[in-house]
């Protein structure tokens, strides 16, 4: 496994490891709250999970803050307004302005304003967050096929209706473009369960019609755009909980990130993450923006970090910070491949 030696441009060293199979994670030798000029923060499940907060989330922010970092919250969400979410922030103890917020909403009226007149007419399948977005780019939203739309943009609505679902699917096959603000085929809900998201509904005018929406929301890359733009950001970090949309979409934007694991993502699914769902730095919680992480160290066939070592045969020992033996032990199993060996080593640390 090569290393090579990366400066993220603002006086922290972090040194990055790749080989074949992809990138392991990196040290950073001082908080990342320093490092990065802009962290872009997921909500649900790293700030708040449902309505209830997660412990310690607001206190971390308000601390990453102080210590120079500014804070966007990128929401696959196209269903609330910026200054809906930025209040829902407040309420959880995270203070925010509806220009902290980047939507896919806003993401998907941009998208749609840099293709089409202004003025132009956009059916919208989906809620006033999508609304609100598309006057503000400029376009027209309406309601019915018989307007003739442009384009037709859907966005997750827990009120969505067969017959908006229709008119949206009778004006694609007319030719509209269609755009999805995200992909996403489940969204939490309470006591754990699993809801259908906006990924599941854009099934029903994607089956109708044939044709595939073009997505922007996370982990493509119109939202990670959107997030740049609106915060110029130079060296952002890339903060959620989710390897499918928050990592690989900052992989995909060449940003770097960090994992909390507070959310959907357990340790053993990120023992199992592919090359392009790897994040840079992983932490339990949101107090990973306020400490250094140290660096993996490969001693002949062996992984070290921290007080935690793991063989060539994928024993775990030691003793300190699970976060630490957890990063050994994802940079061995991503070497080897042997996730099921690394699952099993994972008793000693969780």
């Amino acid at each position: 496994m090569g290393e090579t030696d990366g400066d993220q441009g603002s006086g922290g060293r972090a040194t990055a490891r790749t080989d074949r199979k992809g990138m392991t994670m990196r040290g950073i030798d001082r908080p990342p709250a320093e490092a990065y000029d802009v962290g872009v923060l997921d909500l649900d499940g790293v700030i708040y999970v449902g309505h209830d907060p997660v412990p310690g989330a607001a206190g971390a922010l308000e601390k990453a803050r102080a210590s120079g970092m500014r804070l966007a919250f990128a929401t696959n969400n196209a269903s609330r307004t910026p200054s809906a979410t930025a209040a829902l922030l407040g309420d959880v103890g995270v203070p925010a302005a509806a220009e902290d917020v980047v939507t896919s909403a806003q993401a998907a009226a941009r998208l749609l304003a840099e293709r089409l007149p202004a003025g132009a007419k956009v059916l919208v399948v989906g809620g006033m967050g999508l609304r609100h977005a598309l006057r503000a780019a400029g376009l027209r939203p309406v309601s019915v096929a018989a307007d003739k739309p442009a384009a037709v943009v859907q966005g997750y609505s827990p009120g969505l209706s067969y017959d908006l679902l229709a008119e949206g699917s009778q004006a694609v096959a007319a030719g509209a473009v269609f755009v999805a603000s995200n992909g996403d085929t489940t969204i939490p809900g309470r006591g754990g369960s699993i809801r259908p998201g906006n990924g599941a509904l854009v099934q029903v005018i994607r089956t109708a019609t044939g044709v595939d929406p073009i997505i922007t929301g996370k982990p493509e890359l119109p939202l990670h755009r959107e997030t740049i733009l609106r915060t110029g950001a130079q060296r952002p970090l890339i903060v959620g909980d989710r390897l499918d949309t928050d990592i690989e979409g900052a992989n995909n934007g060449g940003a770097d990130s960090l994992l909390v694991l507070t959310g959907v993502t357990d340790p053993g699914t990120l023992l199992a993450a592919p090359p392009q769902r790897r994040p840079t730095y992983v932490s339990a919680d949101l107090n990973g923006l306020l400490i250094p992480h140290p660096e993996v160290r490969r001693d002949g066939t062996a992984y070290a970090c921290g007080g935690w070592t793991v063989s060539a045969d994928l024993d775990l020992a030691g003793e300190g910070d699970p976060m630490d033996g957890l990063r050994a032990l994802c940079a061995a199993v991503w070497d080897s491949g042997d996730v099921e060996r690394g699952e099993r080593a994972l008793a000693e640390l969780f």
